[in-house]
């Protein structure tokens, strides 16, 4: 039986790891925490229950991401309670936008900004249509091997002929190489700032840079449908860990990996901190790829000789984490907002709000709820002053802290007087907590089609995770987990698995 190490027990890498438990391989997760979700997981505080990051889940509707996970790993229901509206979009002129997954989206966004959308949105739902459908159909992306190219190649050209109309190929095959400004050019300029704020969101940068396919797609998920989780997001983690050890697969938590061991170029063992080791025949590292360059010096993957030595791009989030008093919460208020207050985005001028819902009361002490919200911010200023001027980082980081609760008393007034619990993050913060590198989040701004890396970094290594297609997302890095883990059982020559444990091979 081939052993699997799974390091870290982020969405992709659980995953991948209750996947291959359950085509019956030896499994291992390793977490450097005392529980699972990684970015989607979820901390206390003096009796206050907080979303880590992430804070908005979808791809939960039949045949979705999430649903076809559930029905690989064996997952008879998810905590969830689906919600017809995503989130409500407040731009700078006062207008809201509800983010709604079923017809009566077509009015709001005619009401929102015209008639003159209306072509946009038809081509943004077909695209993204199409390309779901491709992507759950397991079409190999990014292609590794001349094997993988033509049957990419070949499943594209079979979808389009069936679900799109001859004239539209060319405009398709453009848009793989073209931003999705493309598209908005004769657009009103509400519609492009909202196209905007939600890409920043989504795909981690704006429309002059967004590639038009993935644009399309991340655009998407609202239509397909949000959800809101029991105890938060960590309920996602927490399901599969079920499936995870009820297929006969192990987590070890306070486990935090320090060295990948390898014989004749292929992985043997993990090494963690805390003097453990764990042997495997294949390695799958739920990790960005600066955090995985020193767990394998003794064989560095070509692949990761070429890192620079500061991400150049991406971002990070100022968070603020706050327990409220519920008296402010207007009753049937939604309990998602994203607030684009001026250009250029981020950096405190855009902001994304989250309360826990008011059914959920292990979230918060009796008369209160938790209140999450996040700012884009650059990365390298942070660091800077927290390495060379510790006042200057504190002192900007209460400039933040009040450049935020500003803009969101604008959604609910008093919000600084309801206040029981305050409490900042910057990216320096979010290292600490995460360990990702300089406490980075969202994954590659998606800027073209091969952005994220190739999942497979060298023989029996694997990666997993928002840097690997399709991205950033509790659905997109577990249609990667899952992505990965049927390709292993393929070079493990296990086909007779594939039929029956990777369901999202053959969506409903």
């Amino acid at each position: 039986m081939k052993r699997v190490v799974v390091v870290g027990a982020g969405i992709g890498g659980l995953s991948s790891a209750a996947l291959l438990a359950k085509a019956g391989l030896d499994v291992t997760v390793l977490e450097a925490h005392n529980q699972p979700g990684g970015c989607a997981s979820t901390f206390y505080h003096q009796g206050y229950r907080f979303d880590a990051g992430a804070t908005l889940s979808a791809g939960f509707y039949p045949g979705g991401p999430m649903d076809l996970l559930a029905q690989a790993i064996g997952v008879e229901k998810w905590p969830t309670v689906p919600t017809d509206m995503a989130m409500v979009v407040h731009l700078p002129d006062g207008w809201k936008v509800f983010r709604r997954t079923g017809e009566e989206r077509w009015k709001e966004r005619l009401n929102a900004f015209g008639p003159r959308s209306e072509k946009f949105w038809r081509w943004q739902e077909r695209t993204a249509d199409t390309l779901w459908d491709m992507t759950l159909r397991g079409i190999p992306w990014p292609p590794q091997t001349f094997h993988n190219w033509s049957q990419f190649i070949a499943k594209v050209f079979d979808e389009l002929r069936s679900d799109l109309p001859v004239r539209t190929l060319p405009q398709f095959i453009l848009d793989a190489f073209r931003p999705i400004s493309h598209h908005l050019q004769d657009a009103p300029e509400r519609l492009r700032l909202f196209i905007d704020g939600q890409l920043l969101i989504s795909a981690q940068t704006t429309s002059p840079y967004a590639n038009a396919l993935y644009a399309a797609a991340a655009l998407d998920l609202p239509r397909r449908g949000a959800v809101h989780l029991k105890g938060g997001m960590i309920a996602i983690a927490e399901t599969i860990v079920k499936a995870l050890c009820k297929s006969g697969g192990q987590i070890h938590y306070r486990q935090e990996a320090t060295n990948i061991r390898f014989e004749k170029g292929r992985p043997t063992g993990v090494e963690t901190k805390a003097n453990g080791s764990f042997p495997a025949d294949i390695v799958i590292i739920n990790l960005p790829p600066w955090n995985i360059a020193p767990l394998t010096q003794n064989l560095l993957p070509n692949r990761l000789r070429g890192l620079p030595q500061r991400l150049r791009d991406g971002w990070g989030a100022f968070m603020v984490y706050m327990g409220v008093d519920d008296s402010v919460i207007p009753e049937d208020f939604p309990l998602h907002h994203q607030m684009i207050v001026e250009e250029p985005l981020g950096e405190g001028n855009s902001l994304f709000l989250s309360l826990n819902p008011p059914w959920d009361s292990g979230r918060a002490p009796n008369g209160g709820r938790t209140l999450t919200i996040s700012t884009h911010t650059a990365l390298e200023t942070w660091w800077n002053l927290h390495q060379q001027d510790k006042a200057a980082y504190e002192a900007r980081k209460q400039a933040y802290l009040d450049r935020v609760l500003d803009s969101s008393e604008r959604v609910i007034p008093r919000l600084r007087e309801a206040a029981h619990i305050l409490l900042p993050g910057t990216p320096v913060t979010f290292q600490r907590f995460t360990r990702r590198k300089w406490g980075w989040v969202g994954g590659f701004p998606q800027t073209h089609l091969v952005r994220n890396w190739s999942p497979r970094l060298s023989p029996g290594l694997w990666m997993v995770g928002d840097s690997i297609f399709p991205g950033q997302s509790t659905a997109a890095v577990a249609l990667g987990g899952m992505q990965v883990a049927r390709s292993i059982l393929k070079t493990l020559n296990m086909q007779a698995y594939l039929s029956d444990v990777t369901a999202f091979a053959s969506p409903t």
